[in-house]
């Protein structure tokens, strides 16, 4: 059952984190514009980054790389968390471009969840990953370049 945000709820996406490596930040940034453009964030969603290479979890103490935290209620605003500290490691296996696809599509995953949780539904791996990887698929057709 979807549930409807308080009237007073802030909306949109955000990136914050000046701690966060500049190449996945900017990258952010500009894919931030075009999720904006495309898919409705009617409960403000902050993106954090991290310096780090891993984050704790606050709900179960495991280690991720990325996060997102589901309130219970939608009168509090949710949030993903996200460690850019294996970027340098990345790009230099993979290429500037290949590894900052693949912290977009990390992005992507945690914004389906956050869909998830909009639309009310319980939080399930079922599907994700494939949604995830369309979304970025469609943001690079209207890019040249992460």
């Amino acid at each position: 059952m979807k549930k409807s945000p308080p009237t007073d709820a802030r909306s949109g996406l955000r990136i914050v984190g000046r701690r966060g490596h500049p190449s996945v930040r900017g990258a952010y940034i500009r894919f931030a514009v075009w999720l904006r453009e495309h898919y409705p964030f009617p409960i403000r969603l902050p993106v954090y980054l991290g310096r780090g290479r891993r984050h704790t979890l606050v709900t179960t103490g495991e280690s991720a790389h990325a996060s997102f935290f589901a309130p219970w209620s939608l009168d509090v605003e949710p949030y993903i968390r996200i460690s850019t500290g294996d970027y340098p490691d990345d790009e230099a296996s993979e290429g500037r471009d290949d590894a900052l696809a693949g912290y977009l599509v990390s992005l992507a995953h945690e914004i389906v969840h956050y869909q998830q949780w909009i639309r009310g539904e319980e939080p399930s791996e079922v599907g994700v990953d494939e949604e995830a990887e369309a979304m970025v698929d469609r943001y690079a057709m209207t890019v040249d370049r992460p």
